[in-house]
């Protein structure tokens, strides 16, 4: 990765953040849909799979990034630039969405666009720290785990473990633990209760 060249190591990262912010931005409108939660849990996986067939070389997450930092894999100007391309593929991917949603193709759009911030955290706020923090944790360790596996498997089994996450905390903080993909998710709410959400989808992953 440090051998890349800078053009394409942010190119390659807000792209893929893009892709996957964007899913997941449509994903969260879906999450009622009827059988619940077997829709969302099924189309978790599929995305999820997809963007690491597709996308490969890419983290998508500052919080993936600051454990290269780190391992000393990467240095910290890569670092900065990847982190500051995952943050400008959440901003995009969230208008990009917002400017689909604005066409009311489905009703779900147009009550997304009108509903403002989703409460997304239905819990204390210690406990969504907590949550964040334990998932993030098992995340990242985890993924390191799953280096020496061969990359067709790898992508099934983070995408199983994603979605067994998104089963385990999905209802009270949405189970993110990537500090883009929640500010791509909830910049309203950022916006609300700027501490609150930072302490828990920023700070608790990191």
């Amino acid at each position: 990765h440090s051998r890349r060249p800078r053009p394409r190591t942010f190119l390659l990262e807000m792209f893929s953040t893009f892709q996957i912010c964007a899913c997941t931005n449509e994903l969260s409108l879906l999450a009622n849909v009827q059988p619940k939660p077997h829709v969302a849990l099924t189309l978790t996986y599929v995305f999820t799979v997809l963007h690491g067939l597709t996308l490969t070389g890419s983290t998508c997450n500052p919080c993936g990034t600051l454990q290269q930092i780190l391992d000393g894999g990467i240095s910290v100007k890569q670092g900065g630039l990847k982190i500051g391309a995952q943050f400008a593929g959440a901003v995009l991917a969230r208008i990009y969405m917002h400017s689909i949603w604005a066409m009311g193709i489905i009703k779900v759009h147009s009550e997304a666009l009108a509903k403002g911030c989703s409460n997304p955290i239905q819990t204390t706020e210690t406990q969504a720290f907590c949550i964040e923090l334990l998932f993030s944790t098992v995340f990242q360790l985890t993924i390191l785990q799953f280096e020496t596996v061969k990359p067709r498997l790898r992508v099934h089994l983070i995408a199983l473990l994603i979605t067994m996450l998104v089963y385990g905390g999905g209802n009270l903080t949405g189970a993110i633990f990537n500090p883009a993909l929640a500010f791509s998710l909830h910049a309203s709410c950022f916006y609300d209760k700027f501490w609150d959400y930072s302490l828990v989808y920023w700070m608790a992953p990191s």
